[in-house]
């Protein structure tokens, strides 16, 4: 087992490969956004030489995963050894310790192309073949033993294939509660844990969309704030990793208008306006969404959790804070 400080390898990326390379390793766990920064920002020269067929997978969990993330690591380390068929999924979570699924190893995983708009109104998952409307979701496999997944609705029902509702789990692995938080309580009347993620099942393979409780109501439309956030940190300009996207209730249009905040790291006026700019083309032209709102910042704006997550909930709070204080 081989352990480095995530502070050291954000500002030094190659490091991970460069110990990939020295101790032949065979595992890699990695959330979604490392594989857009090691593809991003190690340079050339670094990578240069690097030996990375040891590896039998890499495995992206912890956040919603993307095929374009995927795509991009392995066409960046192609020359290394890289293959999309050393990259894999497991949908996972400490409640569970850890893993719920995982998608066969040495293989990659399926991607689902579903139409955008029957997703966004219906909340169903049907496959569609134009590009144009497709939205591309990545499996996150099968249930590992010993693990039951559902997907039921917002009464409890039981949903059927392709049908996007909450995701809920039954192990033998289970919590049993949250250590001194009777509050909180995560199961149902069955013993079913209550992820609070939105996805859905597709011959016997989960699909995960996004969360229900940071889900956007937008004119009908079911917005999922990571998808807008994949987009903005996409931007040249934005400080990577670095965008939270998240709903504004409005009365007087009866529903919810879409907020960006996205930390940057020019302070001169004219470009932040072309950055702006840009953030808002992008986002109409990738997912067919207006943005209401845009704020940029500096780094060191946004708040995150305890295990380095954009925390939604807070800094939608802060900037609703900053804004009433105007």
């Amino acid at each position: 087992l081989v352990l480095m400080s995530p502070f050291d390898w954000v500002r030094h990326p190659a490091m991970l490969l460069k110990a990939i390379h020295e101790y032949k390793a065979t595992l890699c766990w990695l959330p979604n956004f490392a594989y857009n920064h090691l593809a991003r920002t190690v340079r050339q020269r670094d990578s240069e030489g690097l030996d990375l067929t040891s590896i039998q997978a890499f495995i992206n969990c912890s956040e919603p995963v993307r095929n374009d993330s995927h795509a991009l690591f392995a066409e960046r380390f192609a020359a290394n050894g890289i293959t999309m068929n050393q990259i894999s999924v497991s949908y996972a979570m400490a409640e569970n310790t850890f893993a719920v699924t995982q998608t066969p190893v040495g293989e990659a995983p399926n991607v689902d192309s579903v139409n955008r708009l029957i997703l966004q109104q219906e909340l169903k998952a049907i496959l569609s073949a134009n590009e144009a409307e497709a939205e591309k979701i990545v499996s996150c496999g099968k249930p590992i033993n010993g693990v039951s997944v559902k997907v039921v609705n917002e009464s409890g029902q039981l949903l059927s294939e392709r049908q996007v509702g909450e995701i809920l789990v039954k192990s033998d692995c289970m919590l049993t509660s949250y250590y001194k938080r009777d509050d909180l309580q995560p199961f149902d009347s069955e013993g079913w844990y209550r992820t609070g993620d939105k996805g859905y099942v597709a011959d016997g393979e989960v699909y995960i969309v996004g969360r229900s409780k940071d889900l956007i109501i937008n004119a009908g439309k079911n917005v999922y704030p990571q998808d807008i956030e994949a987009i903005v940190n996409s931007v040249t300009g934005v400080h990577p990793g670095r965008a939270v996207a998240f709903g504004v209730p409005d009365e007087r249009e009866g529903t919810e208008l879409i907020a960006v905040v996205a930390e940057v790291d020019s302070s001169e006026p004219a470009v932040r306006k072309q950055i702006m700019q840009a953030i808002r083309q992008q986002v109409a032209r990738q997912s067919d969404i207006t943005l209401n709102f845009v704020t940029l910042v500096d780094k060191g704006w946004l708040i995150k959790t305890s295990s380095g997550k954009i925390a939604r909930g807070k800094n939608r709070e802060k900037w609703l804070s900053e804004r009433q204080s105007e």
